[in-house]
């Protein structure tokens, strides 16, 4: 029966088990033989990474054909109102690429929310806000690019849930293994009240 590793990544590790660049690799947390990690988040990035021992359920979680649902928590710099994240809702040109509308709205600080290690910097004139962002694609730093081009540059950014599969009860650096019974949901429906678990 295939396994799903849920994992909650630290700022400042990268989605690889090797160390880089003085980054730590997820060999120190996850002792798992034959786990692959099923798409990335970047070292700045933090929150839900999904490994597997299954090479077709990490197709499956990864490409975005399948058009999973992901779920990001943007801190950004600013107070951007919801017009202001009315592009973010339409196909986006990003230059070398062109985005698939997103679902964008503003968010309450999330209920529970770890410290980041390091703190984010901020700039004492200039207020920050949080936003949910829901794609079904996930290209490299896609969100972090998408704000910047609307104004509001992201100093934090959070994955909160990738389909059904959410960070619930995971504090950072935490893993969780669940076993794959049947086919995988893919269509993108998060459990509601999940984020009480943080």
């Amino acid at each position: 029966m295939p396994r799903l590793v849920l994992f909650n990544k630290p700022y400042g590790v990268l989605s690889q088990f090797t160390p880089e660049n003085g980054h730590r690799g997820l060999r120190d947390f996850i002792d798992i033989p034959g786990v692959y990690a099923a798409g990335r988040l970047d070292a700045d990035s933090e929150g839900l990474l999904i490994l597997t021992d299954d090479g077709a359920l990490q197709h499956r979680l990864a490409d975005p054909r399948h058009k999973l649902q992901k779920i990001y928590w943007a801190q950004v710099e600013g107070a951007p109102t919801e017009a202001d994240l009315e592009p973010l809702r339409h196909a986006m040109n990003l230059g070398d690429f062109t985005t698939r509308p997103a679902k964008a709205r503003l968010l309450a600080e999330p209920a529970g929310l770890w410290p980041r290690d390091p703190p984010v910097r901020f700039r004492k004139a200039i207020p920050s806000t949080w936003i949910e962002i829901i794609l079904c694609e996930g290209k490299n730093r896609q969100v972090r690019r998408m704000t910047a081009k609307t104004g509001f540059p992201t100093l934090r950014l959070i994955r909160a849930a990738i389909g059904d599969h959410t960070l619930a009860g995971l504090k950072p650096g935490d893993v969780r293994i669940e076993m794959v019974s049947g086919r995988l949901s893919v269509d993108g429906r998060a459990r509601q009240g999940w984020d009480r678990g943080l």
